[in-house]
């Protein structure tokens, strides 16, 4: 993955979560959501798929992170292994993150109450943190 490719990414997440602040400023109730439940689930649905494989993506571009999973004698070894442990942290916290934007999408209506409630998960908070730490340790 090129580091274009990750930034597309972290971008569909800022966007993603933007929106969902956004969104939970409307004060929309389900029944009130109508077209906004549409973009809302769009945005959901960018959200979690910048997700999949993230750690992943990271790896190629972290220092240390490819050369560790590779066995490069060119990391240093505390390097090599700080970078397998915040992949390991990051993906944990894609994965809990995942789950609540599927659990979200998958209700019949979409609540601004509901974003509300996601936007101060503290496994999107996490997660957030995590790709803002790495993406600025990548250029990105």
């Amino acid at each position: 993955m090129t580091l274009d490719d990750l930034k597309a990414r972290i971008d569909a997440i800022e966007e993603g979560y933007e929106f969902f602040l956004a969104y939970a400023a409307q004060g929309l109730t389900g029944d009130q959501a109508g077209k906004a439940d549409e973009q809302v689930r769009g945005y959901l649905l960018g959200f979690e798929e910048a997700l999949d494989g993230l750690a992943e993506a990271f790896r190629e571009h972290l220092p240390g992170g490819a050369a560790a999973n590779a066995g490069s004698e060119a990391a240093t070894e505390d390097a090599a292994a700080a970078a397998k442990d915040v992949l390991e942290v990051l993906r944990r916290d894609a994965e809990a993150s995942r789950a609540l934007l599927r659990l979200v999408a998958a209700q019949s209506a979409v609540s601004s109450q509901l974003i509300d409630n996601l936007n101060a998960s503290i496994h999107v908070r996490a997660l957030l943190t995590d790709v803002f730490v790495l993406g600025e340790m990548v250029g990105v």
